[in-house]
């Protein structure tokens, strides 16, 4: 065991780590997103549907800043635009917890979406930058154990705070948020790729937001992304509510869906090490059928038991699934435009999480549960199709050294 946890850890930058720790922090103070619902209907009064205007337009901004933080990423640096979006969702999320009309709290819980989806987009190119090719998914898969332990956590704690005042947990989360801005500026160099104009770059050669648009391999993938990330979805939205339909109490749900965290925690660094240099196609088809069916599984669930092993089965498609992804989206990429990638690469999950919701309730008043979990898996079958035929002939990766070439210059590019 100790030999198999050095050789997840070894090899990584120490640049690579100070991000994870940095989005480690970051997750162990998420306390808002856990208690926001019961913060607006029982400390504040405010109605159910209220509340879930306020959870779609913290959505919104996130879609808003999807794009905007993969272009801020690839202009303005990872490091400015890190410490920009940090620093932004740190004074936003303070300022939240002390807004009491209802126009007033809408408008700045779009704003703290807006300012915390913002630094996804230059994590994942930075990470993409400073870790070598052949040790990306574990990198990937690293930073996802931590987001997925720090929420574990961090939604223990959410609750006992609660109890003792909510607005300690707004600002508790702001002081963590600039916690993690302090280690961006102390810590992180600039990785952004500097091209060199002796390569005779004009600029019809720039990497833009049209030129995103129109790589139709690509944005096949960030289609398959999202309905993936539609059917993932459902474990927080389509599965309470059907659960809740059937007579389960909340927390029978909560029983059930804990069976996810607990798993990611204790599965993904094993997992990855097993699929770190499998071929990613046939990762992303099996998980994509493994998610599906894991959820279409669901209709014949007739205990907590029995919903607690599709949470099983899905949850597994789940750790495949992340990181093999965002490995995909890199290698996808052009060097120069990878904030714009990743950007659009999270547009996708970001849409996802407001078109679930929709679809969900949708699905279930109208034709039953079991109508939901049969899309799903028609769904997850689509996209193990798509997975299968856009990912043929996929092109060599390429890096950039983890150091930056002196005097600005362009550095060396590696074809892996």
């Amino acid at each position: 065991m100790r030999r198999a946890a050095r050789e997840t850890v070894s090899g990584l930058p120490r640049e690579f780590w100070w991000l994870w720790t940095s989005t480690l922090v970051n997750r162990l103070g998420g306390f808002v997103a856990t208690f926001m619902a019961l913060y607006l209907t029982v400390n504040q009064g405010y109605s159910a549907s209220y509340a879930g205007l306020v959870a779609s337009l913290h959505g919104l901004g996130g879609v808003v800043s999807s794009l905007g933080g993969g272009v801020m990423a690839d202009r303005l640096g990872r490091r400015p635009t890190l410490l920009i979006a940090q620093s932004a969702t740190a004074a936003s999320v303070a300022l939240l917890g002390f807004m009491r009309d209802p126009v007033a709290i809408a408008a700045v819980a779009f704003l703290v979406g807006m300012a915390s989806n913002a630094s996804r987009p230059a994590v994942q190119a930075m990470m993409a930058d400073i870790v070598r090719p052949e040790d990306r998914v574990r990198a990937f898969s690293l930073n996802y154990w931590a987001i997925n332990l720090g929420f574990a956590v961090s939604s223990m704690g959410a609750g006992l705070i609660a109890e003792v005042s909510y607005l300690a947990g707004f600002l508790i989360e702001a002081a963590m948020t600039a916690v993690c801005a302090v280690v961006v500026f102390v810590k992180l160099p600039e990785s952004r790729p500097v091209r060199g104009t002796e390569q005779g770059k004009s600029p019809k050669d720039e990497v833009r937001l049209g030129t995103v648009l129109r790589d139709g391999r690509f944005m096949a993938v960030v289609g398959l992304s999202f309905l993936v990330a539609v059917v993932f979805q459902q474990g927080a939205v389509g599965l309470p509510v059907a659960m809740g339909s059937a007579g389960y109490s909340p927390a029978d749900y909560g029983t059930a869906i804990a069976v996810n965290g607990v798993l990611i925690v204790a599965l993904q660094i094993p997992v990855t090490r097993f699929i770190e240099h499998r071929d990613p196609r046939r990762l992303l088809v099996i998980s994509s059928l493994v998610a599906g069916y894991g959820f279409g599984l669901t209709a014949f669930a007739g205990s907590v038991g029995v919903f607690a092993l599709t949470v099983c089965v899905w949850t597994l498609a789940e750790i495949v699934n992340a990181p093999t992804q965002t490995g995909l989206v890199v290698r996808l990429s052009p060097v120069h435009g990878r904030g714009r990638y990743q950007g659009m690469y999270t547009l996708s999950w970001s849409v996802a999480a407001l078109v679930a919701p929709l679809m969900s309730g949708l699905v279930i008043d109208r034709f039953g549960a079991e109508w939901l979990w049969g899309m799903c898996a028609v769904v997850g079958t689509a996209a193990a199709l798509g997975y299968g035929l856009l990912m043929r002939r996929l092109p060599a990766e390429r890096t950039l050294p983890a150091s930056p070439a002196p005097n600005g210059s362009e550095p060396e590019v590696r074809t892996a």
